[in-house]
């Protein structure tokens, strides 16, 4: 890969990941639009490790009060603790992507195979689904924040979730768009959002090196290290400035990107 190919690649996924846009759609565009192959398999694994050391660096003081609190829930069975009671609620809102998340991908492998099928599901999704977040914006009532997050209302966010194997989709806008038609204000629909990537992630990125590993393709060590740092700086920042104005900003911008993303992708489907 050539350097600016790598500089490119990697902070669009650093930048993508974390905001409701999508960044599978971004990672497929891009390379079209500015004439590069698509990227390897190795260096998509290298800028998801990246962006997700980010998010467990950003949000590394609640993990650990997280942690110590679920563990502490197990020998007396009670969920008062609110970090206790949020770290259960990941986990639930993990437990759709595990159990569908193979059976999904797999489906999806035989869509691939026809590249002008893929580009217009990712056309309708981009736009779909950016149109699904500005009405949850529109109509949510915005009042609990993440901790006041129940078993039935993590559920649905897993099982919205799931809906993000399909490309254009984005994990992190369907995952606030539940968040949002449930009730919890944009910064807590986000906060449990970027929680919930860090499992989510860690389980894509564990079945993608599987895949490295099984291929015969050689790796390049150096241009997976880049990636794989510039990705994880990108995303760090996203996250804070993210998190920092989207009370005050809204989703509406992020629609109207989509839409003019979806516009774009089906454009290039076209010639």
């Amino acid at each position: 890969m050539e350097l600016i190919q790598i500089i490119l690649l990697a902070c669009v996924q650093g930048l993508t990941e974390f905001l409701p846009i999508s960044s599978s759609a971004h990672l497929i565009v891009t390379p079209l639009l500015f004439g590069y192959a698509l990227q390897s398999l190795a260096f998509d694994v290298a800028v998801h490790v990246g962006t997700l050391a980010a998010v467990m660096l950003y949000f590394r003081q609640e993990l650990v009060r997280m942690t110590i609190a679920a563990l502490l829930s197990l020998r007396d069975r009670s969920l008062a603790d609110p970090d206790a009671r949020l770290a259960w609620m990941v986990i639930v809102a993990t437990a759709p992507i595990l159990a569908l998340g193979l059976p999904l991908k797999t489906l999806l492998e035989l869509l691939r195979q026809d590249d002008d099928l893929v580009g217009l599901v990712i056309v309708g999704t981009t736009i779909g689904f950016g149109l699904l977040l500005w009405l949850a914006d529109r109509l949510g009532r915005r009042h609990r924040d993440e901790y006041g997050i129940g078993w039935g209302s993590a559920l649905v966010i897993g099982l919205f979730q799931t809906v993000a194997i399909i490309p254009g989709t984005s994990r992190s806008g369907i995952t606030m768009t539940a968040g949002l038609f449930l009730g919890l204000t944009r910064q807590a629909a986000s906060r449990f959002s970027f929680l919930l990537s860090i499992p989510t992630i860690l389980i894509a990125g564990l079945l993608e090196t599987k895949e490295l590993i099984d291929s015969p393709t050689p790796v390049a060590w150096d241009e997976l290290w880049l990636g794989a740092l510039l990705s994880f700086v990108v995303a760090y920042l996203t996250i804070h400035f993210f998190l920092r104005f989207i009370e005050r900003v809204s989703m509406f911008p992020f629609v109207v990107y989509r839409l003019l993303l979806g516009g774009l992708i089906l454009w290039v489907v076209l010639q």
